[in-house]
């Protein structure tokens, strides 16, 4: 991370065939072969259901399968189920093993949209969130009795150790400031500060990440002139936001390099919390 801070930062089974032979006396009738059988396959395990709700921590929530039962959503939960979808694994005729490479990458592909569709808000709002999608597939044993499903998961981080705890309802939760000022990205100081933690804003804090800065998408990690064009920008927001003060202090804070590598190309504008 990178942050700048700034004041003024089926079996078939054979039946026996039975002969009976003789020599001069009478034969007795051979015993009816059995009819063969078929062994029944079992039920393919029954899928999620949206709208169910778990609690999960931060390791169950970045593992590929979740066993955790349910529990009412009424009650303490970290994690909603938004979507559950059908889970493609064939590929050219061939069954893909649900933890392969192709059907992982397929899983992923099916749950990123579903976060502003539940949330609501917009881009920027959503940006500004802690809000994340993960996504859950079958086991191997799951996927191998018939299971072809991707369980998609909205959570909020609380902290980097911990998920925040949801509202009964999250449908909309982004559509009025109040969404951010819980599940907004705060930090516990400055972003370029020694210890500064993300947090949720709804945990103690006294940075706030305000608004994003678009990054060009060719940019160079880090690059000196699309730092400056950043930190004017944060500038401009802080300026914006003084009531006229002359002094302001603000920060321009680059994505994480492993946020980067995923493809963000957006910055953070911080400033103090009042």
């Amino acid at each position: 991370m990178s942050a700048r801070r700034r004041t003024t930062a089926l079996l078939v089974v054979p039946a026996a065939l039975l002969c009976a032979c003789s020599s001069g006396t009478t034969a007795t009738p051979a015993t009816p072969a059995p009819e063969p059988t078929v062994a029944s396959a079992p039920p393919a395990p029954r899928p999620p259901r949206a709208g169910a709700c778990h609690v999960l921590s931060v390791t169950q929530a970045t593992a590929p399968v979740d066993p955790s039962a349910p529990v009412p959503c009424g009650s303490r939960h970290t994690s909603v189920t938004v979507r559950v979808a059908r889970l493609d694994l064939l590929s050219d005729g061939h069954l893909l093993a649900v933890d392969s490479r192709t059907a992982r990458g397929r899983a992923a592909a099916a749950c990123p949209q579903t976060l502003l569709r539940t949330v609501g808000g917009d881009q920027r709002a959503q940006r500004l969130s802690r809000f994340e999608v993960v996504w859950f597939t079958p086991t191997p044993q799951q996927a191998d009795a018939g299971a072809d499903w991707v369980r998609c998961d909205l959570l909020a981080l609380g902290t980097a150790r911990s998920l925040a705890v949801l509202p009964r309802h999250v449908a909309g939760v982004l559509g009025s400031p109040a969404g951010l000022d819980r599940f907004g990205t705060c930090g516990t100081a400055a972003p370029d500060a020694r210890g500064f933690q993300r947090v949720a804003c709804a945990e103690r804090h006294s940075w706030r990440a305000v608004d994003v800065v678009d990054l060009p998408a060719s940019a160079r990690y880090l690059d000196k002139a699309v730092t400056a064009t950043g930190d004017a920008a944060c500038k401009s927001v802080a300026s914006a936001r003084a009531n006229g003060a002359l002094r302001f202090t603000w920060s321009f804070e680059w994505p994480t390099k492993a946020q980067w590598a995923s493809g963000q190309r957006y910055g953070y504008c911080w400033l103090p919390s009042t």
